[in-house]
């Protein structure tokens, strides 16, 4: 593992509790375009699979994992405080994720990213057995 690896930050599920400080989190990354931004009902559909990062009592990263059927789910709403970048909290939100989706027995999970280098690092690859690729088409310019 070439970054730091910080026993003190625990990763756990969310809990209803969380919805408001999760929603206050990633403020900053919908702000600056590196996340969509979540309604309260996503929030509480995402519960179940949605995971949080603590550092000494402080939130300090998120994941969650969509589920879209018993084939396929997309690692959503992944942010790290940038105060503690580097320290590996990513990585451990999107094994989180993961794990969750082997627990269901989901086949394939997704990212869309900008940050395609973290998510290879991570294990994702460009295209799945039997060359499957993504594409996409954004049927609007803007996201309402």
């Amino acid at each position: 593992m070439t970054e730091n690896y910080h026993p003190s930050v625990i990763i756990r599920r969310a809990a209803a509790a969380d919805i408001p400080a999760l929603q206050a989190f990633i403020t900053p990354f919908v702000n600056d375009g590196k996340l969509l931004p979540r309604t309260l009902d996503e929030f509480e559909e995402l519960l179940p699979n949605f995971f949080v990062a603590e550092h000494e009592g402080q939130m300090v990263g998120c994941a969650a994992l969509e589920i879209y059927s018993r084939k396929l789910a997309e690692v959503r709403s992944l942010a790290v405080s940038p105060q503690v970048q580097g320290l590996g909290i990513g990585k451990r939100l999107v094994q989180a994720c993961l794990e969750r989706a082997r627990e269901q027995h989901i086949l394939e999970v997704m990212a869309i990213t900008s940050s395609d280098r973290f998510f290879l690092s991570c294990g994702f690859e460009f295209t799945l057995p039997g060359e499957k690729k993504a594409l996409f088409y954004q049927t609007r310019d803007t996201i309402e």
